[in-house]
């Protein structure tokens, strides 16, 4: 069982989950808008960012983490993975099901 946790520029959050949904490397990605602060080659910043959380399988994980990093113009990505250490199992039935009808 897979969630991940990921942290995009607030213009790009739209097009990455979409294309990641329609190429079935996730069932469902969320979307919410936050404004980050960290510090980053010596100098403070803030991004306005969105984190998308993804619905995914543990078989596609990998190739989802692959496919945002690809589409993400961040020299680092922040992708975190939830343990799921309970999860409904209708939702998890049907979010497994629908990645794993991927096109290869």
């Amino acid at each position: 069982m897979a969630t991940g946790y990921i942290t995009v520029p607030r213009k790009f959050s739209e097009e990455i989950a979409n294309k990641i949904v329609e190429e079935r490397l996730a069932a469902c990605v969320n979307i919410v808008e936050c404004k980050s602060i960290y510090k980053w080659d010596g100098n403070m910043q803030t991004e306005n960012e969105s984190i998308i959380i993804v619905k995914t399988s543990e078989d596609a994980f990998q190739e989802m983490v692959l496919r945002v990093k690809e589409l993400s113009p961040y020299e680092i990505s922040c992708i975190e993975k939830f343990d799921e250490s309970w999860i409904d199992m209708e939702f998890k039935e049907w979010r497994d099901e629908f990645v794993r009808m991927r096109k290869r």
